[in-house]
């Protein structure tokens, strides 16, 4: 496998009242070019910590994460960040909110040809109608589908999204995981997605990483999804092995299922992690 993301012995910590809290420890995961790897575990395993590291929107305590033979030292537009809120500028409009990252990744282009990437983004995700809605406008789910066009319309070198239908009904969630299988195999850019859902990682993914139970989690297990692309949801949950794979994912959370320390739970609520509406400032949007 060509190494296009690794991560190596990662960790990350986090002041607590009775000094530093240990979040995520010796954590290692390389990604090929062109792979979507999912990233499970239970709440405060860490997943979001590693998932922001990778965005440079954290720095790491220890280790580090190379991308494209490149150590990533901060955030940049060679990533592309999808949060769980779209995190759109409520007085701009779709148009406008796609714009914004599409001129500072290509700034040698004309203004025409940055309106035409923003728009040529919006209507890859069903927009065409709505260029010139504000937020306030759009339902949760056509904001998340900026959010995914704003990602996409950076041609990054590397995708991640934390959760990113996460705040969406189940069949908008159902929808939007459509949207971007169609997306991501279009332009198969390397992808890496943090998400409690498991049909979820199974429909969408080529691996699945699973972490441990934090304090301290680290990488416990990948699983292997075999399943041939492209991929037609029916025929992804009617093949023989999906109940398995499903098992075996669900069987290593129930293992990994257990309440953390007292002492180690109060460190780990005073090192809360950025607000995606704070870290897009780092990313200029």
């Amino acid at each position: 496998m060509r190494k296009y993301l690794e991560i190596w012995k990662l960790e990350k910590s986090f002041p607590g009242p009775k000094g530093p809290a240990l979040i995520v420890r010796d954590f290692e995961l390389t990604i090929a070019e062109g792979e979507f790897v999912s990233l499970i575990g239970h709440s405060g395993c860490g997943k979001s910590t590693v998932l922001s590291i990778v965005a440079g929107l954290q720095s790491a305590t220890a280790g580090t994460a190379i991308l494209a033979g490149r150590e990533i030292t901060g955030p940049g537009t060679d990533r592309g960040v999808v949060f769980q809120a779209p995190c759109l500028f409520e007085w701009m409009s779709a148009l406008e909110n796609v714009l914004l990252g599409v001129e500072q990744a290509f700034p040698k282009l004309t203004r025409e040809q940055h309106h035409q990437k923003a728009e040529d983004a919006l209507d890859s995700v069903g927009l065409a109608d709505a260029l010139h809605k504000r937020p306030a406008e759009l339902s949760q789910g056509m904001r998340q589908r900026v959010g995914l066009a704003r990602a996409f319309a950076l041609s990054p070198k590397m995708l991640l999204l934390d959760e990113p239908f996460g705040m969406l009904d189940s069949l908008t969630r159902l929808e939007l995981q459509g949207v971007l299988m169609d997306l991501w195999s279009r332009h198969r850019i390397t992808a890496l997605m943090v998400t409690h859902d498991v049909d979820e990682a199974l429909f969408l993914s080529d691996r699945v990483a699973m972490m441990t139970s934090g304090p301290a989690a680290t990488l416990g297990a990948i699983l292997e999804v075999p399943f041939s692309r492209p991929r037609e949801r029916v025929a992804v949950s009617a093949d023989p092995d999906y109940e398995g794979l499903r098992d075996r994912m669900l069987g290593f959370l129930e293992d990994q299922a257990h309440p953390p320390a007292p002492a180690m739970l109060e460190a780990s609520k005073t090192a809360a992690e950025p607000e995606p509406s704070l870290v897009l400032a780092e990313l200029g949007e």
